[in-house]
């Protein structure tokens, strides 16, 4: 499977520019919400911003943490460790479990960042978006990436997840998270169908309400099942998704589409979670 590993970051660029451009696409075709920050020079701005975010995220990482996840995959392989190389399993139950297994870590990370306040001094960066569109999904501030690279290499490294199962992961979870941030619009009944098994972009519009009471819920990425399961799943908000009010109240105005104040924001202190009336 080292071959596997060697092609990660072409496979995972590939992947990126194709749901990229095929969401920002569907987003000028059908846009859910159509508001100022969504369009104009708010949204080039917000653009500018959250592209920035990924490219930066996107070089640290390569750079503080080359091999990734794949590259933990294939450097336990080699040692033979892992749970379900234990088990004995083989490669494709393996490969099913793991990606179960991964998409469960990713939930509970995004919800102790949420619940740990250090944590969520990082994640906030992404909650700071006015907005709520394709690029949001890409809105992470550098020290998250990093801190959720060593959350998923170790849990990689503990299962013995094979690699191949760990590169289709994370291709899946960046197209997903690309998809359930989109600003598209879906017939209500296909929302319905599709919300039984993935993350649509309605259920997950709520999570960046600035209610925290609704930012509490629906924290997947991948698959709905966690928030159902452990009863933080909402299914709509409670002004309605046309009335819906995106982003942070502590922080309104132009300053989170600027980059600089984006990637200092973990370090601004003094200012408090408000809640909506």
């Amino acid at each position: 499977m080292g071959a596997v590993a060697g092609y990660e970051a072409i496979v995972r660029s590939g992947v990126f520019l194709v749901v990229f451009i095929a969401m920002a696409a569907f987003e000028l075709w059908s846009p859910r919400l159509e508001r100022k920050e969504m369009s104009g020079a708010l949204k080039s701005r917000r653009w500018f911003t959250n592209l920035a975010m990924v490219v930066l995220s996107s070089a640290v990482l390569r750079i503080v943490f080359p091999a990734a996840a794949v590259g933990a995959a294939a450097w336990a392989e080699a040692r033979g460790w892992g749970l379900l190389r234990a088990a004995g399993l083989g490669d494709l139950p393996a490969g099913v479990i793991a990606f179960v297994a991964l998409d469960f870590a990713v939930w509970l990370e995004h919800v102790v960042s949420h619940k740990v306040p250090v944590l969520w001094r990082i994640h906030r960066v992404h909650h700071a978006d006015p907005g709520f569109d394709v690029t949001t999904g890409l809105r992470f501030h550098p020290l998250e990436i990093l801190l959720s690279m060593v959350w998923k290499a170790a849990v990689v490294i503990a299962l013995g997840a094979p690699v191949l199962s760990v590169l289709v992961f994370e291709v899946v979870l960046n197209g997903a998270a690309m998809f359930n941030h989109s600003n598209v619009r879906l017939r209500p009944g296909a929302d319905r169908f599709l919300r039984r098994f993935v993350v649509t972009p309605d259920m997950h519009r709520v999570h960046h309400s600035s209610d925290p009471a609704e930012t509490d819920t629906n924290y997947g990425f991948n698959f709905p099942f966690w928030d159902r399961l452990f009863g933080t799943y909402l299914a709509a908000p409670k002004r309605g998704h046309e009335a819906i009010d995106i982003g942070l109240l502590e922080y309104r105005g132009a300053a989170p589409t600027r980059l600089g104040w984006t990637l200092l924001l973990p370090f601004r202190f003094g200012v408090r979670r408000k809640r909506s009336a």
